[in-house]
């Protein structure tokens, strides 16, 4: 199928597609990223204790992945049948109203209904990578998919730390600032955000396939898709050492507060940036997008085994170069899996990778916070407080394995006419 762009004959029109969902993403990420410094502390104020409040935070990322677990393919569902734009514009203005309502809670069980409903509106993120697969061409949707990425870097260099600053002044203030943030993303949207899919290369929808089960299942119709979730899966579960542990492990173990923090993840947010917006989109023509994937997962592998063996702060800081380029592995990934997916079936897709993901985020919080509540409280004399981050390390190195097995073969399995999979196509060969 015809892109946008390809359709129109104006390279324009997929570039102005871009940057409108860029600033959407951009705008979504900064609200996440503003809250990030101070949530741990306040689960930590309602429960009196660091030890409780780190498996506090394992909780509410297991609750926020499982809300997203179910909702997800919905929405990927909903975005094939209804559009893009109208599932963005009902995940901003849940999300701004839901930090309304974790602004406002005075009790613990209220903030945690906040980060259900969090997980159940926040699809953005995952309907934006199907917007990328409706305007760009296959061979350009790393780059853009790298472009996707920079919105996240530039958003966790702003929101941490204006996060950290703002929470000096009040714990419950960035929350606020990201309420407004969120409705006034959902207003952008409305006003000018444009529609990338047309009624003509719209599909049904049909709750069968729109539930983990069944988008579980339209991902094993391509071998080599189902296989590339796996090295996502894995991925993602190491990346939950980072939102997991880091603000209390920074605070054990190095003394930082809440602005140390936010400057610190900034910092992150810069690299990330440079990763994304500039090398992503040099280096992978160049290299190819299997090797990318790989080279990707083994600096992270590095940044994470790095981070937990640093005994001071400076050390620490030496790490977040290489943990930047880790970049490389997600919109490589991406890439590889729309290549392989009929145009119909690009918010399923989608819908069903960030389900499959969020799974990883039921039990991954719990385990890494269970993980460093164990290794504070280990009464040797070696500091275990990165033990956290050498499990990831060693998640990603299995990534690394993964990655490099199914992606043996030829990098693109091409989508048959009949839009049956590679496999479905031999079967209806023999049966002819």
């Amino acid at each position: 199928m015809p892109s946008v762009s390809e359709q129109s004959g104006q390279p324009t029109v997929r570039r102005a597609a871009l940057a409108f969902i860029f600033i959407t993403v951009l705008l979504d990420v900064l609200a996440i990223g503003i809250i990030i410094p101070v949530l741990p502390h306040l689960i930590e104020r309602f429960t009196g204790s660091t030890a409780s409040a780190a498996i506090w935070v394992g909780v509410f990322g297991s609750a926020f992945a499982l809300a997203q677990f179910i909702a997800s393919p919905v929405q990927g569902a909903l975005s094939d049948r209804f559009g893009r734009r109208p599932v963005i514009l009902v995940s901003n203005l849940g999300l701004g109203l839901d930090f309304v309502l974790m602004a406002v809670a005075g009790t613990l069980p209220i903030l945690f209904l906040g980060r259900v409903l969090a997980g159940i509106t926040s699809a953005s993120i995952s309907t934006a990578n199907a917007y990328i697969a409706d305007v760009t061409p296959a061979e350009r949707r790393a780059a853009s998919f790298g472009m996707l990425g920079a919105a996240f870097g530039i958003g966790f260099v702003v929101g941490p730390a204006l996060g950290g600053v703002l929470g000096g002044v009040d714990l419950r203030l960035p929350f606020w600032v990201a309420a407004g943030l969120a409705l006034a993303n959902f207003l952008y949207g409305l006003l000018i955000l444009p529609e990338s899919l047309p009624p003509e290369r719209r599909d049904g929808f049909r709750w069968s396939r729109a539930n983990p089960v069944g988008s579980l299942q339209m991902l094993r119709r391509y071998p080599q898709v189902f296989g590339l979730v796996g090295v996502v899966l894995l991925s993602q579960i190491a990346h939950y050492a980072l939102p997991s542990v880091f603000v209390l492990y920074a605070a054990h173990r190095y003394g930082w507060g809440e602005d140390r923090v936010g400057w610190v993840l900034a910092l992150v947010g810069v690299c990330n940036v440079l990763v994304q917006a500039l090398l992503i989109r040099r280096l992978v023509p160049r290299i190819g997008e299997r090797n990318a994937l790989l080279l990707g997962l083994g600096f992270g592998a590095l940044g994470f085994a790095w981070m937990g063996l640093a005994a001071v702060g400076s050390v620490f800081l030496m790490a977040i170069p290489f943990m930047a380029l880790w970049g490389l592995a997600g919109p490589s990934a991406q890439a590889l899996m729309t290549r392989q997916v009929d145009e119909r079936e690009q918010g399923r897709l989608q819908g069903a990778v960030t389900s499959a993901v969020s799974l990883s985020g039921v039990f991954a919080p719990v385990v890494f916070t269970q993980v460093f509540a164990a290794s504070i409280a280990a009464l040797s004399g070696v500091d275990w407080s990165g033990l956290a981050f050498l499990l990831a390390a060693v998640l990603l190195l299995g990534g690394v394995a993964l990655a490099a097995r199914v992606t043996r073969t030829a990098a693109t399995i091409p989508i048959p006419p009949s839009g049956e999979s590679p496999l479905e196509e031999r079967a209806s060969a023999r049966r002819a």
